[in-house]
């Protein structure tokens, strides 16, 4: 099995919206004839979102590693290569790589208006190791 990855890691995002390393390789951006954004995310082990919603949802599709996506009030879900996670409209969520197996996924997102996301608090590291150890 080729366990290459498909697309370069990109570059850093910032720390305050994500714990730990993540990277973003951006395919396609907001533009005339489209009203999403289009990139590779890459997380590092231990690396994640914070929480956050999309006014108009999100799709995910995970490329390679192991990772978690967790809906408020609801368990965190396993997600790993070839998994597709569709998120609705105002859905606060966060999602990111397990603490031993980095995960990259394509983020396609939808914008409203202008509006594309709304970062919230960090996932804090006590509720991120209680879903780690499940």
């Amino acid at each position: 099995m080729d366990t290459t990855a498909i697309f370069p890691k990109g570059d850093k995002l910032s720390n305050d919206w994500f714990t730990g390393n993540a990277f973003l390789t951006a395919f396609i951006a907001n533009y005339k004839n489209n009203e999403f954004s289009a990139g590779n995310v890459t997380f590092e082990p231990g690396a994640r979102t914070n929480w956050h919603t999309h006014p108009k949802g999100q799709v995910l599709i995970v490329l390679e590693g192991e990772g978690f996506y967790q809906e408020e009030g609801k368990p965190a879900q396993s997600i790993k290569r070839g998994d597709v996670v569709n998120i609705p409209e105002n859905v606060k969520h966060w999602h990111g790589a397990t603490a031993k197996s980095k995960m990259a996924h394509i983020a396609i997102t939808n914008f409203k208006e202008d509006v594309q996301v709304t970062w919230l608090k960090p996932v804090s590291d006590q509720d991120y190791i209680a879903v780690n150890c499940k």
